[in-house]
């Protein structure tokens, strides 16, 4: 039995903490998990731009037996935590009290080392006046567990940039993807217009169709004819 192929990861949330939330759902009705291994993890991160392709080929080179996949159930579970707290605050702006819930968070930012260098601008920058160097932070890669380090910081930047009220999950009932909602009025709805959108389309012109068809019964007279006495 040949095993469905895996879809690309999906990349909607509008934010990578939420992105990487989303790193687990149900794009077509059967939950799809995009971090079941270390390199899938490693692949993830590259797509998410969390990491540089020069980290991730370090760590393939570097990690021993058993750690990436190690990392990538620590991944899992932090995603798990980090989803409950996440659902169970969006809708409303997060307040003060929210701090005591990030205890966890808290700790795996304290192991990162950020560090800054400056290097040569890139010559095709356009800023004015600016000059020929720049500042640009980087991170030590000491080990695979530091694969966390960039997921931990934007979590943090969902925490401290993002107003909650308009952290949203699709309403599609089998979807879990959830998304920032930027849109004009904040009425968006779902993950994807063309996906879970589409769905709910096609249902509602299902249920009119069906609605329709069962008062076009009601009112059509019978074909049967009386029977003599």
């Amino acid at each position: 039995m040949v095993e469905p192929t895996r879809p690309p990861a999906m990349f909607i949330g509008g934010v990578a903490a939420l992105d990487f939330l989303n790193s687990i759902a149900s794009p077509v009705d059967i939950p799809v998990e995009w971090i079941e291994t270390g390199e899938d993890l490693l692949n993830w991160l590259l797509q998410a731009n969390l990491v540089k392709s020069k980290v991730v080929e370090h760590m393939r080179k570097s990690a021993g037996p058993g750690e990436l996949d190690a990392v990538a159930v620590q991944a899992r579970g932090l995603r798990d935590w980090f989803r409950t707290f996440v659902t169970s605050h969006m809708g409303a702006p997060l307040t003060r009290e929210a701090i005591r819930e990030l205890k966890p968070l808290n700790r795996l930012l304290a192991r990162d080392e950020v560090y800054g260098q400056l290097v040569p601008r890139h010559e095709n920058t356009n800023d004015e006046g600016a000059t020929g160097l720049e500042f640009v932070a980087d991170r030590r890669w000491r080990s695979p567990e530091t694969l966390l380090l960039p997921v931990a910081k934007a979590m943090a930047d969902l925490l401290t940039t993002v107003d909650f009220t308009y952290v949203k999950e699709c309403e599609w009932h089998t979807c879990t993807l959830l998304f920032v909602d930027t849109t004009r009025g904040h009425m968006r709805r779902w993950c994807s217009m063309g996906v879970c959108g589409n769905r709910a389309k096609q249902a509602a012109h299902r249920e009119r169709s069906v609605r329709a068809s069962g008062q076009d019964s009601e009112s059509a007279p019978s074909s049967r004819r009386r029977a003599r006495p």
